[in-house]
């Protein structure tokens, strides 16, 4: 089909299918809708198709029950399907180009920018709110965070409920999130696990959030999950990238603290020359890293979270 089915029909159901957004693309749907009316949730994974925690976990809330739910659920579980099935890295194969980089894309642009623009010019205006779930892709470690708009306290609480420890107020272009955020839509990016893992644990913790974020919108009835321990800290994230092609050799472990200008790792040819020394930019901790030995020219290294200090 090439349109989306009505997400509001006023009666409890499940459906699911395909849909053609543009010429070349099939991407999967469901929809989950509750008897009692309420929001719609708009949640997609698989923009990067090889994060497999937020697909699995986006795949089995197409099967959440319905009973106690109010308002719709409508999923996306694997937007990048030919990345899904040739487990590629970051990209849309079709154009080269990261489709979380694209938004709000062009309706005569390049494959990536023609699927944004289908989502914010046809997908976005349904929803009252988003979640991206991303997992740390084949080459990429992390902590488990969250991801919101800068400058959208809705945002901010959205984070904050779905509970993960670290949120990141995310300023940029051509993030999903930041697209959803000029529209006035609440929305967060949520990553968990890390180098395209997935076990239970992983799933569950994302599905965990996933619920906690529905009872924040008054979506669920049902019991809510624990919160976790500590209250989500919230940061700005810098990121280093490779000024040169070559292997990278990190200095820092996930979690570590660093001083401003500390080394995070180095890169070097292949017979071990140094061809470029990575200084922190700031004080910090690291929230993720590249964890593959080959790095490119421009590829984010390693991220730096530093606290935003309380008012």
């Amino acid at each position: 089909m090439n349109q989306l089915p009505e997400l509001r029909s006023g009666k409890a159901r499940t459906e699911k299918g395909f849909i053609k957004p543009i010429e070349g693309v099939e991407i999967p749907f469901g929809i989950v809708e509750g008897a009692r009316p309420g929001p719609c949730l708009l949640v997609t994974a698989g923009v990067h198709g090889s994060e497999y925690c937020s697909i699995e976990a986006a795949l089995r809330l197409m099967r959440r029950r319905t009973d106690d739910l109010a308002g719709t659920i409508l999923v996306l579980p694997i937007l990048n399907m030919t990345a899904f099935r040739q487990r590629a890295i970051y990209v849309m194969p079709e154009d080269g180009r990261n489709l979380n980089r694209m938004f709000p894309g062009r309706a005569d642009g390049s494959f990536s920018e023609r699927v944004a623009h289908w989502l914010v010019d046809t997908v976005y205006p349904m929803a009252d709110a988003y979640l991206d779930l991303h997992g740390g892709d084949l080459s990429e470690a992390l902590l488990p965070f969250s991801l919101f708009p800068s400058g959208s306290e809705a945002s901010r609480d959205l984070a904050k409920a779905f509970g993960l420890p670290i949120a990141v107020s995310a300023g940029g272009e051509g993030y999903t999130i930041n697209a959803a955020g000029r529209l006035g839509i609440p929305s967060i990016i949520a990553e968990v696990s890390g180098n395209g893992l997935w076990d239970e644990q992983s799933v569950e913790e994302m599905s965990a959030g996933i619920e906690r974020a529905l009872h924040h919108l008054g979506m669920s009835g049902g019991p809510r999950p624990p919160a976790p321990r500590e209250e989500t800290r919230i940061v700005t994230m810098a990121v280093p990238s490779a000024g040169i092609d070559g292997l990278w050799y990190p200095a820092r472990d996930l979690g570590e603290t660093v001083r401003k200008d500390e080394p995070l790792g180095e890169i070097r040819d292949v017979f071990g020359e140094v061809l470029e020394r990575v200084p922190s930019p700031r004080e910090g901790y690291v929230l993720y890293r590249l964890s593959s030995l080959a790095v490119s020219k421009g590829e984010a290294l390693i991220g730096i979270g530093t606290p935003i200090e309380p008012t």
